[in-house]
């Protein structure tokens, strides 16, 4: 079969992996495929709830703008429904009171959105929409333990069902195409050596940083304020971090961060003693007045991790990574779901491109383009963070020059709209980074004095 991907010959697709990478992907090969099975290692719950399959579900996760609009085009009234479910929306810098390098967030009037519900219930929601195709179909309880085929080309999958024991032999799943979305610990390295393939360099970056987060109800005894969240930043020079953002129901998420050897405990009370580590009591002062709801959870995989498919390898025809199996975060900054949505807004894209042959190669290419910026935000926050190591952590010729300049960008980003709204839409995926090089930037960042914002935390708009 010629290496064309979604034009002719793809009679099956399999997607290994059923969280949102997965099942959107799953979403656009469906134009093209005569059917594809989604392969998932857990018993999905039947509304929505947490599942183990997502490691990080019990924590703090948000829809960036980007990640909107792109859930929009591939189901179209994504996001009304999501705020149906009670999905809060907040507001930047509107509504939250932020503290970063040294600095109170003036509360402008808001330029960027986020939504803020649990996790389960967007990919619920997610998952009934995609489901509801008559050409997708759901193997749940099942692990994906190796492809069939050879280095030129792979022609599907083997599976076991999960708790089956080692000594099973696993059946074979025929594909003519079969993507990667089983997350950041993917084996498809393995696999592919399994099938006398290579597989792809890995570009790491860890600081080691580690977060706690715990579910909380606000009871009258919080801190007044008409703000919907707090945001502490951390930074090379102040390492720890502190968010609370609602969840709906009054019920708030809470996670807090550090770094490798000053992790935040889950023991619950250390949890809020850690609090007082910030740079501001005012998270402390939050959590004083608010009902616990819940245990703490701790989370210590943040590596950024990205698999260079696109460079040059023996790889097979047939198979493709996206999402957490091709570019990973740290996840503190906020990134995910938005990537898993830009990519398969890209695979849709690369299929259907009348100009150019949709070859395994080059429809891999547009997925890590999709990750692109996403990666670039990251890293490039991460790579300043004391004891980040890694072949990405190695600084740039460039990385001094450009350094200089963002750090411009960002201390004028808190207090002034020119500069404030297209940093949003980059850190959004709403707007390239060359938008932060814009004429009208560019002055403010290099001829205007930084401007005055809050002396201490806003918690009135206006303050």
């Amino acid at each position: 079969m010629a290496d064309e991907l979604g034009r002719r010959g793809t009679r099956h697709a399999v997607v290994i992996g059923g969280s949102l990478a997965g099942l959107l992907a799953a979403r656009v090969l469906a134009e093209h495929a005569e059917r594809v099975t989604v392969v998932e290692r857990d018993r999905l719950p039947e509304g929505p709830d947490a599942r183990p399959g997502v490691p990080q579900g019990r924590h703090l996760h948000v829809l960036v703008a980007g990640g909107q609009q792109a859930l929009d085009e591939l189901l179209p009234g994504f996001v009304d429904e999501l705020r149906e479910l009670g999905a809060p929306r907040v507001g930047m810098p509107s509504d939250m009171v932020q503290w970063q390098a040294g600095q109170w967030f003036t509360r402008l009037p808001a330029s960027a959105h986020f939504y803020s519900g649990p996790r389960p219930q967007l990919e619920w929601l997610v998952r009934q929409r995609v489901l509801a195709d008559p050409r997708i179909e759901l193997v749940e309880g099942t692990e994906t333990v190796g492809l069939t085929g050879t280095a030129a080309r792979v022609t599907g999958v083997r599976l076991r069902e999960r708790g089956a024991g080692a000594g099973r032999e696993p059946r074979t799943l025929a594909a003519d195409l079969v993507v990667d979305a089983s997350g950041r610990s993917t084996k498809a390295a393995d696999w592919l050596a399994a099938i006398g393939a290579e597989a792809p360099h890995e570009e790491t970056l860890d600081t080691g940083l580690a977060y706690g987060s715990r579910v909380y109800r606000a009871t009258e005894a919080v801190p007044a304020t008409d703000a919907l969240g707090y945001y502490i930043v951390p930074g090379p020079q102040q390492p720890y971090g502190g968010v609370i953002v609602p969840l709906g129901d009054g019920l708030h998420m809470v996670t807090m961060s550090g770094l490798r050897g000053d992790e935040p405990p889950t023991d619950e009370g250390a949890f809020e003693e850690y609090a007082k580590r910030l740079p501001h009591p005012v998270i402390s002062e939050w959590l004083a007045g608010a009902e616990p709801a819940g245990p703490v959870h701790g989370f210590r995989q943040t590596a950024n991790i990205r698999r260079r498919y696109d460079r040059p390898g023996r790889r097979p025809a047939g198979f493709l990574a996206t999402g957490d199996a091709l570019c990973a975060f740290n996840p503190i900054y906020g990134q995910g779901m938005a990537v898993a949505a830009l990519a398969a807004v890209a695979l849709r894209r690369a299929l259907a491109d009348t100009r150019r042959t949709p070859t395994t190669r080059r429809v891999q290419r547009a997925l890590l383009d999709a990750s692109r910026q996403a990666w670039d935000i990251s890293a490039g926050a991460d790579k300043k963070m004391p004891g980040a190591a890694g072949d990405a952590a190695r600084a740039k010729p460039a990385d001094r020059v450009t350094g200089w300049y963002l750090a411009r960008v960002q201390e004028r980003a808190a207090g002034d709209a020119v500069v404030g709204v297209p940093f949003r839409s980059v850190l959004t995926l709403t707007a390239p980074l060359t938008s932060l090089f814009a004429p009208a930037v560019l002055r403010a960042a290099l001829f205007s004095p930084v401007p005055e914002t809050p002396a201490g935390p806003p918690l009135r708009a206006g303050d």
